[in-house]
Protein backbone atom coordinates (compact mmCIF):
# COMPACT_ATOMS: atom_id res chain seq x y z
CA UNK A 1 0.00 0.00 0.00
CA UNK A 2 3.22 2.29 0.88
CA UNK A 3 4.03 2.29 -2.73
CA UNK A 4 0.97 2.94 -3.96
CA UNK A 5 0.82 5.78 -2.01
CA UNK A 6 4.26 6.59 -3.22
CA UNK A 7 3.48 6.41 -7.01
CA UNK A 8 0.36 8.63 -6.17
CA UNK A 9 2.63 11.13 -4.48
CA UNK A 10 1.08 10.96 -1.22
CA UNK A 11 4.05 9.77 0.66
CA UNK A 12 7.31 8.89 0.53
CA UNK A 13 8.45 5.58 1.16
CA UNK A 14 9.90 6.45 4.67
CA UNK A 15 6.10 7.59 5.42
CA UNK A 16 7.09 11.52 5.29
CA UNK A 17 5.11 13.37 2.96
CA UNK A 18 6.06 14.20 -0.50
CA UNK A 19 7.26 16.94 -2.47
CA UNK A 20 5.00 19.43 -3.60
CA UNK A 21 6.55 18.71 -6.92
CA UNK A 22 5.08 15.69 -6.94
CA UNK A 23 1.80 16.87 -8.78
CA UNK A 24 3.66 18.26 -11.31
CA UNK A 25 3.34 15.99 -13.72
CA UNK A 26 -0.18 15.34 -12.89
CA UNK A 27 -0.55 19.48 -13.49
CA UNK A 28 1.21 19.38 -16.59
CA UNK A 29 -0.77 16.44 -18.01
CA UNK A 30 -4.26 18.08 -17.16
CA UNK A 31 -2.91 21.60 -18.36
CA UNK A 32 -1.98 19.45 -21.96
CA UNK A 33 -5.36 17.77 -22.16
CA UNK A 34 -6.95 20.42 -21.54
CA UNK A 35 -5.20 22.63 -24.19
CA UNK A 36 -6.18 19.77 -26.59
CA UNK A 37 -9.76 20.30 -25.49
CA UNK A 38 -10.36 23.79 -26.43
CA UNK A 39 -7.88 23.96 -29.39
CA UNK A 40 -10.18 20.92 -30.90
CA UNK A 41 -13.53 23.23 -29.97
CA UNK A 42 -12.40 26.12 -31.75
CA UNK A 43 -11.00 24.10 -34.49
CA UNK A 44 -14.33 22.46 -34.88
CA UNK A 45 -16.29 26.06 -34.66
CA UNK A 46 -13.95 27.36 -36.95
CA UNK A 47 -15.33 24.17 -39.78
CA UNK A 48 -18.29 25.48 -39.05
CA UNK A 49 -18.35 28.89 -39.84
CA UNK A 50 -16.48 28.10 -43.14
CA UNK A 51 -19.09 25.36 -43.95
CA UNK A 52 -21.86 28.12 -43.46
CA UNK A 53 -20.46 30.70 -45.19
CA UNK A 54 -20.04 28.51 -48.07
CA UNK A 55 -23.40 27.87 -48.17
CA UNK A 56 -24.53 31.56 -48.00
CA UNK A 57 -22.58 32.29 -50.87
CA UNK A 58 -23.42 29.55 -53.27
CA UNK A 59 -25.12 30.82 -56.52
CA UNK A 60 -26.75 29.41 -59.39
CA UNK A 61 -24.35 27.61 -62.19
CA UNK A 62 -21.97 26.80 -59.27
CA UNK A 63 -20.25 23.44 -59.60
CA UNK A 64 -20.89 21.41 -56.61
CA UNK A 65 -20.09 18.02 -54.86
CA UNK A 66 -22.25 16.48 -52.34
CA UNK A 67 -21.66 14.50 -49.21
CA UNK A 68 -22.54 11.33 -51.40
CA UNK A 69 -20.40 12.22 -54.19
CA UNK A 70 -22.90 13.51 -56.64
CA UNK A 71 -21.16 16.58 -58.61
CA UNK A 72 -23.92 19.09 -60.76
CA UNK A 73 -24.22 22.31 -61.10
CA UNK A 74 -26.63 24.49 -58.81
CA UNK A 75 -29.63 25.39 -60.88
CA UNK A 76 -31.46 27.28 -57.76
CA UNK A 77 -30.96 28.44 -54.47
CA UNK A 78 -33.65 29.02 -52.12
CA UNK A 79 -34.07 29.10 -48.16
CA UNK A 80 -32.69 25.74 -47.25
CA UNK A 81 -32.72 23.77 -50.55
CA UNK A 82 -30.13 23.30 -53.81
CA UNK A 83 -31.83 22.58 -56.82
CA UNK A 84 -28.57 20.71 -58.53
CA UNK A 85 -28.35 19.65 -62.23
CA UNK A 86 -26.66 16.46 -62.40
CA UNK A 87 -26.89 15.39 -65.88
CA UNK A 88 -26.55 17.64 -69.09
CA UNK A 89 -27.80 15.55 -71.50
CA UNK A 90 -31.33 13.90 -69.66
CA UNK A 91 -31.13 17.14 -68.26
CA UNK A 92 -31.99 15.35 -64.85
CA UNK A 93 -31.85 17.87 -61.43
CA UNK A 94 -32.11 16.37 -57.70
CA UNK A 95 -33.10 18.63 -54.96
CA UNK A 96 -30.38 18.92 -51.97
CA UNK A 97 -30.71 20.25 -48.51
CA UNK A 98 -28.20 22.41 -48.21
CA UNK A 99 -25.98 20.96 -45.50
CA UNK A 100 -25.78 17.68 -48.28
CA UNK A 101 -23.82 20.36 -50.28
CA UNK A 102 -19.95 19.05 -49.25
CA UNK A 103 -18.09 22.08 -50.96
CA UNK A 104 -18.28 24.35 -54.45
CA UNK A 105 -15.83 23.14 -57.14
CA UNK A 106 -13.95 25.45 -58.99
CA UNK A 107 -11.39 25.12 -61.71
CA UNK A 108 -8.32 24.55 -59.49
CA UNK A 109 -9.72 22.01 -57.38
CA UNK A 110 -10.04 18.38 -58.43
CA UNK A 111 -13.52 16.53 -58.18
CA UNK A 112 -12.18 14.23 -55.36
CA UNK A 113 -13.65 14.00 -52.11
CA UNK A 114 -11.70 14.98 -48.62
CA UNK A 115 -10.17 12.26 -47.06
CA UNK A 116 -10.43 12.36 -43.50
Amino acid sequence: MDVLMHLLGQTTPTGGSASPFSWFPFALLLGVMVFLLLNGRSQRNREKREKENMHARMAKNDRVLTIGGIIGTVMSVKDNEVVVKVDETTNTKMTFIKTAIQRILTDDQPATAEKR
